[in-house]
């Protein structure tokens, strides 16, 4: 758990690093054109900038308290499972949130850098955290759905006849 949430941090925060070196603020380069850009923008809020029209004071305290309770909470369920696919999720969600909460205490907003499009149509520019906290949403939802429920000692198949 400990590595991968720290791969995740790193790598967030390196090229966020890369990005406030080599891009200057609202500065655009394309990538593949019509499609993808690399952009050095600023979000002061959560996703899709919730809350970035709030207090900085509000901001700073809420971000930092959910954060502070995400991590406790992901860290008492990874300890509560043994499952490979969980223990990475939430790993991943642990590392993206800490990267996020980096640059919230350092800038009091966010570093995004990645940006999608299609024609005039932007998808809004996000950061590596934001990409493994949605990788690892997409796993928990492929294990909700796809995974086979386990049988327990106290369920038996004689417990669904009837």
């Amino acid at each position: 758990m400990a590595i991968i949430s720290s791969i995740i941090l790193f790598f967030d925060q390196f090229t966020k690093y890369l990005v406030e070196k080599q891009i200057r603020l609202y500065d655009v380069i394309t990538v593949i054109p019509g499609f993808f850009n690399l952009t050095h923008v600023r979000n002061k809020g959560a996703a899709f900038s919730l809350f970035s029209n709030a207090s900085d004071s509000f901001r700073s305290v809420f971000f930092l308290t959910v954060t502070i309770i995400a991590v406790i909470v992901i860290a008492m369920m990874i300890r509560k499972t043994h499952d490979g696919t969980l223990i990475v999720a939430f790993s991943f969600i642990m590392g993206g949130a800490l990267g996020n909460a980096v640059d919230r205490v350092r800038y009091g907003e966010v570093v995004d850098f990645i940006q999608w499009y299609y024609k005039s149509y932007y998808w809004p520019s996000f950061n590596i955290a934001d990409s493994a906290i949605t990788v690892a949403v997409v796993l928990l939802a492929f294990d909700m759905l796809f995974k086979k429920p386990e049988k327990t000692a106290k369920t038996s198949n004689h417990d669904f006849q009837r």
